[in-house]
């Protein structure tokens, strides 16, 4: 798990906001460690390292 945490602002309809927290809950997540697991999904998906100091990723210049 992360020591340092930083705070992320998502915009998104009330209702997909609901429906998203009681799936969440419905499964014992808090909505904070699926969007965290989405997160880490997709940066490992496009071959983003963030475990060092230095981001690497090669699709963005």
């Amino acid at each position: 798990m992360e020591s340092k945490t930083a705070r992320f602002t998502v915009l998104l309809d009330p209702r997909k906001k609901k429906a998203f927290e009681e799936l969440c809950a419905a499964q014992d997540l808090t909505p904070s460690q699926v969007t965290r697991q989405l997160i880490r999904e997709y940066l490992e998906k496009h071959g983003v390292s963030y475990t060092s100091d230095t981001i690497t990723n090669p699709q963005v210049k």
